[in-house]
């Protein structure tokens, strides 16, 4: 009786740990400070860094290359202005996949193409909306075609232009026409194929939308009053995150399609603002969240409304950088432009998998005591 009951609760405890998301990194060679570091140089420092899994924005094929000699996961994006010729011609799908993916992989072990980056956002300057379908089905036949089945197309939305609230999460759909015009066919192509929906979600923009939002919410502190209740599910939410990811999950739900997987394409909080009110944007903040959100993702409890709903998360971004837009102005990178450390922060899994160890340590030693003080009543008993 006491191993079936050792036996039960290890094998549940691990599966538990399985649902802990993997944690990335972006990295964006087009706005790093000139002139950008060597391809070589960069997949040594995420290397070094312990980051498995890194975002490529703009992929340039001598970055991809640089990443074959290592056991980096990559992500691939294709630009929006990608996305008319795509749709158009399923021979350049071909031409693209020939010159990112055919000459590295599978040494260079990617594994996730996203067709486009929130096209939805109304701050576009031109429509790529109508395009985002034809390019998806495009890049996923040439695949077939080229014999490779296990890289994942998929395209990336902004919460903010998708989502219609973030609380409630229960009452979370798809903003329209887009949810049933763009998404909702999306979707059943991402379940067709094995393939996971990608979203950014920024707590940072939402908490500066929303002056009712305090602050440690945002940045996953344990205070007293560091919590929100839904008032339908009655789960309680103790950081903007996971209030932010389940909302999208009900969104998903609703449309009939909550078993496809999360990936949080980008998140992050800068360090420097682009704008002179911007003091949340400050270094100290950066790293609580950053911690807060490592130490979130690895206690397994990523979406609180349903277990392994999240895959994969992806810090924005390797490094600062100056100028641009408004929004990638700010400083968002967890080093300085001259590649320094900027935040004292453990992205590996490696620390995540000690722990793990150590609790089942912990658990193997309490029940074998537990066991054998069973085992010796019993023998008293007899006696």
């Amino acid at each position: 009786m006491a191993s079936f009951l050792f036996l039960s609760v290890l094998f549940s405890f691990l599966r538990f740990t399985s649902s802990i998301p993997s944690i990335g990194i972006t990295y964006s060679s087009t706005v790093s400070p000139p002139p950008p570091p060597l391809p070589a140089k960069v997949s040594s420092l995420i290397s070094t860094l312990k980051i498995t899994s890194v975002r490529l924005p703009d992929p340039d094929p001598s970055l991809i290359k640089a990443f074959a000699p290592t056991n980096t996961s990559l992500f691939l994006s294709i630009s929006n202005s990608h996305l008319p010729a795509l749709a158009s011609n399923g021979s350049v799908a071909l031409s693209w996949l020939r010159r990112h993916v055919l000459p590295f992989y599978p040494r260079s072990k990617i594994s996730l193409i996203s067709v486009g980056n929130t096209v939805l956002d109304s701050t576009t300057i031109q429509d790529f909306s109508p395009f985002l379908l034809p390019a998806t089905r495009n890049l996923h036949h040439a695949l077939q075609e080229l014999g490779i089945n296990k890289i994942q197309i998929s395209a990336t939305f902004s919460f903010f232009s998708t989502i219609t609230t973030a609380f409630p999460p229960s009452s979370a759909v798809f903003q329209q026409p887009a949810g049933d015009l763009i998404i909702k066919p999306l979707l059943q192509f991402l379940e067709q194929t094995n393939s996971s929906f990608l979203i950014n979600i920024y707590p940072y923009n939402l908490f500066r939308l929303n002056s009712e939002i305090p602050i440690g919410f945002a940045l996953f502190q344990d205070n007293l009053f560091n919590f929100r209740d839904d008032p339908v599910t009655g789960i309680r939410y103790f950081n903007l995150f996971a209030m932010m990811a389940d909302a999208v999950l009900t969104a998903m739900a609703a449309m009939g399609y909550q078993n496809i997987p999360v990936v949080v394409a980008e998140t992050g909080w800068p360090s420097g603002g682009s704008q002179a009110e911007e003091v949340e944007a400050n270094g100290v903040y950066a790293e609580m969240y950053l911690k807060g959100l490592v130490r979130h993702l690895k206690s397994g409890a990523a979406t609180p409304l349903k277990k392994d709903g999240m895959a994969e998360v992806y810090v924005y971004e390797l490094m600062d950088h100056g100028g641009g837009n408004n929004e990638r102005g700010r400083k968002w990178g967890i080093l300085t432009e001259n590649m320094t450390m900027k935040y004292n922060v453990e992205f590996s899994s490696g620390a995540k998998n000690s722990g793990i160890c150590l609790v089942a340590i912990w658990l193997t030693n309490w029940l074998l005591i537990t066991s054998m003080n069973l085992i010796l009543g019993f023998i008293g008993v007899q006696g």
